[in-house]
């Protein structure tokens, strides 16, 4: 199968805009009413070196989702460098911070021009590590709900019971800004599925999909995938909560704050706002809000805290990504250079 065609210029453009001006409103809801130099001060407190250790484990999750995705492929015939794996990863996280969700089809086409294999089912088996990750998320949504219930009710209750102004009216108006928004997305895309279901080689698209998809059945090493599942979601976790360590407020936070620290994080990180940016700011600001609130803390504090962190865990995986992506791109235009040869 050929690369698919460069996408439409004008398209690329008006989807780009429109997810900055999603980060722009997030990040807006996230700053109102915060106070810069208290923010600034908590940055002066903290301590970079666990910033450094959790980034560690974040590239680590790169790595081990690259052996993941070729135990994918090999049930459908195709062997690949765990090191072009790698850096395709790496190219379409870098393409996600343009165009949301965009990393799986630049991820796909990187790896056809340096493997050659098919778009259509390199494609299929990243559709279906997204299922398994879901699984993972959901395990991890179950233990923050097991072990921090008293943080989302200790939240519901004070924003039920917040008057006039309140941050009840502003989550209501956060979550209707939100609908507006997704609302145009999904408008957006639906015209692009409709270009997508009018092109000739769609039944072609959608068997190769089928076929990565169903290679989790074919997969002659199930426990090494299992372990690789667990292990990427290990390190996500683990560069998630050790940054509560750089920060003094956070430090005390237990494993299983950890735990709703990066279910918290990982929901604002869905929103498809350019890099998560104001959404995952967002999120954070109220998850650490809730867990000073079941502490008994000052929920305000809670926010400033949970913004700070939110600054530094956001600004450390923006750095992974924009350092490891830039890298991939001359990686990954040597390998394409090496392949045209053969």
């Amino acid at each position: 199968m050929s690369e698919p065609k460069s996408p439409n210029p004008l398209k690329t453009f008006v989807t780009i805009a429109i997810s900055i001006v999603v980060a722009a409103v997030f990040m807006w809801f996230a700053l109102r009413g915060m106070e810069f130099e208290k923010i600034a001060g908590y940055f002066a407190e903290a301590n970079y070196f666990w910033v450094l250790v959790a980034s560690v484990f974040g590239i680590l999750a790169y790595w081990f989702r690259a052996v993941r995705w070729n135990l994918l492929l090999e049930p459908l015939g195709y062997s690949i460098s765990n090191s072009n794996s790698f850096w395709t990863i790496s190219f379409g996280y870098l393409m996600n911070l343009t165009i949301p969700r965009s990393g799986e089809v630049a991820r796909s086409t990187a790896l056809y021009s340096v493997e050659k294999v098919p778009v259509n089912k390199s494609f299929g088996t990243i559709i279906l590590e997204r299922v398994v990750d879901l699984m993972c998320m959901g395990v991890f949504l179950l233990f923050t709900l097991i072990f921090k219930y008293d943080a989302i009710l200790a939240f519901y209750r004070y924003v039920t019971q917040q008057k006039g102004e309140s941050e009840s009216d502003g989550l209501l108006y956060y979550f209707l800004s939100a609908a507006v928004l997704l609302a145009v997305f999904t408008y957006i895309f639906r015209k692009r599925l409709t270009q997508i279901v009018l092109f000739q080689k769609v039944l072609d698209f959608g068997k190769g999909i089928f076929h990565g998809l169903m290679s989790i059945f074919k997969l002659k090493k199930k426990f090494t995938f299992i372990i690789y599942s667990l292990a990427i979601w290990i390190c996500y976790y683990l560069a998630a909560y050790l940054v509560c360590f750089a920060l003094p407020e956070t430090s005390a936070f237990t494993p299983a704050d950890g735990f709703f620290i990066i279910v918290v994080g990982t929901l604002g990180m869905m929103i498809p706002a350019s890099g998560g940016i104001g959404a995952f700011h967002l999120a954070l600001k109220f998850g650490i809000m809730a867990l000073y609130l079941s502490l008994g803390k000052n929920p305000e504090q809670g926010g400033e805290v949970g913004l700070s962190y939110a600054f530094i865990s956001h600004t450390m995986q923006l750095a992974i990504m924009l350092v490891m992506g830039l890298i991939s791109v001359p990686v990954l235009a040597k390998a394409r250079s090496a392949a045209a040869l053969k």
